[in-house]
């Protein structure tokens, strides 16, 4: 570990850091609330289990629709406003699912999961990006520190989860509440957002800062040409990364939509233990994501990512075959801590060079969230033959193909990790 102390960063971006941070927090928060209700919403529909493959689909296809405009919208109006816009959406989508949900309309469900899921992929990728702003401009790697904000917000929300379904509160009540209240916190937080090099300018972009130097502005897409995009989906390098983060964003979504369930159906056990279980796989991503940095300082980034896709691995096979609850409870531990590193590793390696790091970013967030909201839906449909715990056996390839190909995201030569002060 290096001695030297870097030039201490801006206040403004360390500012940037902390609203980061918390958007990311309520990112969590919100994601989770929906995962930790999907019984309630099971239940309320009286849905199979391939039915409700069908749902969680709908809402992936919202996001995956979205995804790829998300680097324009970004860089045409800052990451920002982008990320309100779209909490703004995302809240408006949920609270019209739940609210169908309460009134027997699953037509309207779908409707409402897929304006939801809308919002939710385009606000996920605007806080990533600014995210890599932010963490160019400190010159340091925090990107695992944003995603331990992201697990600590799904921790949380599972929490509340499993305490309004034990207390019997209403699906939409419990929903909108949480929802509305993330809104409020993102739209207090992006005004401290760094600006980009439109923003920093005076022109249409994110909030900047008054202290923000326009020369310094990092640049998050503005300029690039539609083959400049084109260009980066055909990097070698940049897609590797991408099955990394696609592993790692499977099995962390996966968790997400059917660990509740398949605690509840394979253990025969209520939606409050459902739950619960939820959150052992939260709690556990979350501590290795704080855990993170120093081991990624200490060991590097390539083998941190092989032995979180081993850990994933061997907890995924322990949950879904042994037959006692608190024995595959600690394989859902594993699993959590497995998966907690590679998105944020992904991220901090497609941003390794600034010049390219908006589109490198946004194709590998593209990747990772396609998995994130599409797989687990996917899974859905196995489970209607195998079972919950089973299907989820399936997560195995994607991790297997992770662990071969995460030399990929080893630190560019021209972009070595940068220095660390001392005591971090």
């Amino acid at each position: 570990m290096s001695t030297e102390l870097p030039t201490r960063p801006p206040a403004h971006a360390v500012r940037a850091a902390w609203a980061v941070f918390a958007v990311f927090v309520v990112a969590g928060i919100g994601m989770a609330t929906w995962a930790s209700r999907i019984p309630a919403v099971r239940d309320g529909l009286g849905f199979s289990e391939a039915e409700m493959g069908v749902l969680l689909l709908t809402g992936a296809i919202g996001s995956l629709v979205a995804l790829p405009l998300s680097g324009m919208i970004a860089s045409r109006v800052g990451a920002g406003r982008t990320c309100v816009s779209f909490a703004a959406l995302a809240a408006a989508g949920f609270a019209v699912a739940t609210l169908a949900v309460d009134g027997d309309h699953p037509m309207l469900v779908r409707v409402g999961l897929f304006v939801g899921g809308m919002g939710v992929g385009i606000w996920d990728a605007a806080m990533n990006l600014e995210g890599a702003v932010v963490e160019q401009r400190l010159g340091k790697s925090v990107m695992p520190r944003f995603h331990a904000g992201f697990s600590l917000g799904t921790v949380a929300g599972a929490g509340i989860g499993a305490l309004a379904a034990h207390a019997g509160a209403s699906l939409p009540g419990h929903v909108i509440t949480v929802m509305v209240i993330d809104l409020i916190v993102v739209v207090a937080c992006v005004r401290f957002f760094e600006p980009t090099a439109d923003a920093a300018a005076g022109t249409a972009g994110g909030a900047a800062d008054a202290q923000a130097d326009p020369a310094t502005a990092v640049d998050t897409g503005t300029g690039h040409t539609l083959r400049d995009t084109l260009a980066t989906w055909r990097e070698s390098r940049t897609l590797l990364v991408g099955l990394v983060v696609l592993a790692a964003a499977l099995t962390e979504g996966a968790a997400n939509d059917w660990v509740s369930l398949a605690v509840v159906d394979g253990f025969g056990t209520d939606d409050s233990v459902g739950a619960i279980g939820l959150a052992v796989f939260l709690c556990a991503m979350t501590l290795a994501r704080l855990a993170g940095t120093s081991l990624i300082d200490r060991y590097g980034r390539v083998t941190m990512l092989r032995v979180c896709g081993a850990a994933a691995l061997v907890g995924v096979v322990v949950f879904a075959l042994v037959p006692t609850l608190w024995v595959a409870l600690v394989g859902v531990a594993v699993w959590g801590a497995g998966a907690s590193l590679g998105f944020p590793l992904g991220m901090s390696a497609a941003s390794d060079d600034p010049r390219k790091a908006a589109l490198r970013v946004s194709v590998v967030s593209t990747i990772g969230y396609s998995a994130f909201f599409v797989g687990p839906a996917l899974i859905g449909f196995l489970a209607e033959h195998v079972g919950y715990r089973d299907a989820l056996l399936v997560l195995a390839v994607p991790v297997a193909v992770g662990l071969l190909v995460a030399g990929a995201a080893r630190p560019l030569p021209a972009a070595p990790e940068p220095a660390r002060t001392l005591g971090e």
